[in-house]
């Protein structure tokens, strides 16, 4: 059996390819897909997101972007979903705006970088933004269209995951990992326990404990399950809690965001802009959702949501688009993004016999999902799924063996 520690979407996405090529899986986690996953806006954009210093997280987003219409496709088939449109998953591309003129000088800068390293972008003028999305106010200066970006849903991700998993067999088992089991082997198993703030998967409550005083978890397909669940391989997928598991170099880096509402969408695509040198992004949804995110912030594990924060994301959204400031707040939330050192995942063995990693995705856990889970697939020699394998430098690129000294 392999256990895959934490129940995000680079967890349940990984259990959910191993478990379609026939292997016995189980999932560990207190409350699965409500952490970081639950608050991503779930941009797939790894175009309008390039950076001058992120070229190899570029390659690997763009590869995984490639592999999101089949594993969507086959995700919505698996969950009993009519089509990837349920997910939230639409392909219209992203609009990046510059407020102010020293904005559109950056934009510009950035449009050249992107062109030298041959992406498909356009160009365009604060009018012609305008024409693609009405509601932007009429200060916003020019833009870049990129066309290949799409973006999802990550809540109904996950939650087509659960049920995906779940038709598979799979369990579930709503429990924290108190810490891995080895012997001089390896890594042969996971041990539960109630724990005081320790590592939690992808966040939430502590495990429930059995009548007799011994924790235990309560699963999916009914449980209880014992305090121990002894593994051929641990997938250790847990996040920004990682590091309490592992040693591996992997940070909290929180993001406070908000999801407002209206009865028609405001915007017809993803925007993305910089207000004087400040990031902001607007994802809508079908349904008349709109989310604002998202802050970066190096304060450890603290998910506390601030006047302050909040304060900037509808200051810098209001900027680009006025209309916000008269929708409906439906939520706030601030999660924690797993960040290392080079911002690329750590995917693929862990250093111990036994151990693998999926974690570290930082911003990038729900576009770089399928890529992961093909990764993890070629590493524990299961077979290839329907998109193939990954190519050996995009692997080397995640490889955690990068920080092995």
């Amino acid at each position: 059996m392999d256990v895959i520690v934490g129940g995000g979407v680079a967890g349940l996405s990984v259990a959910w390819r191993l478990a379609r090529a026939g292997r016995p899986i189980t999932v560990v986690d207190p409350a699965p897909a409500s952490g970081a996953s639950h608050a991503a806006a779930g941009m797939l954009a790894p175009v309008s997101e390039v950076t001058f210093t992120e070229e190899p997280l570029l390659r690997l987003g763009a590869a995984s972007l490639a592999r999101w219409p089949a594993f969507a496709a086959e995700l919505a088939a698996d969950a009993g979903l009519s089509s990837p449109r349920e997910l939230g998953y639409r392909a219209d591309g992203t609009l990046d705006v510059a407020f102010s003129a020293d904005d559109l000088a950056a934009l510009d800068e950035t449009a050249g970088f992107m062109e030298k390293l041959g992406l498909r972008v356009e160009r365009l003028t604060g009018r012609e933004c305008r024409r693609l999305e009405p509601m932007l106010a009429p200060s916003v200066r020019g833009g870049l269209l990129a066309r290949d970006d799409a973006w999802v849903d990550p809540r109904r991700v996950t939650a087509a995951l659960l049920t995906a998993l779940e038709r598979l067999g799979v369990a579930v088992v709503r429990a924290r990992v108190r810490e891995l089991v080895r012997d001089e082997t390896g890594v042969r198993g996971v041990r539960l326990g109630a724990g005081d703030g320790g590592p939690a998967g992808d966040g939430g409550p502590e495990v429930r404990h059995g009548g007799a005083g011994a924790p235990e978890g309560r699963a999916s397909r009914g449980g209880p399950y014992p305090a121990e669940f002894g593994a051929e391989r641990v997938v250790l997928a847990a996040g920004a809690w990682s590091g309490g598991l592992a040693p591996v170099p992997v940070r909290p880096v929180k993001g406070q965001i908000m999801r407002l509402r209206s009865p028609e969408p405001l915007l017809g695509r993803c925007v993305r802009g910089m207000v004087h040198g400040q990031p902001v992004y607007l994802v809508p949804r079908g349904d008349g959702e709109l989310v604002v995110g998202a802050t970066q912030e190096e304060l450890g594990f603290d998910t506390r949501v601030t006047a302050g924060g909040l304060y900037e994301l509808l200051r810098d959204a209001r900027e680009l688009v006025p209309g916000v400031t008269e929708l409906e707040v439906a939520d706030v939330v601030a999660g924690l993004r797993p960040g290392t050192p080079d911002n690329l995942p750590l995917i693929g063995p862990g250093g111990e016999p036994g151990l693998f990693l999926a974690t570290g995705h930082h911003r990038g856990g729900v576009l770089l999902a399928p890529l992961t889970a093909a990764i993890l697939l070629s590493e524990t020699d299961a077979p290839p799924g329907p998109d193939g394998l990954v190519a050996e430098d995009l692997v080397a690129l995640c490889s955690p063996g990068r920080f092995a000294s």
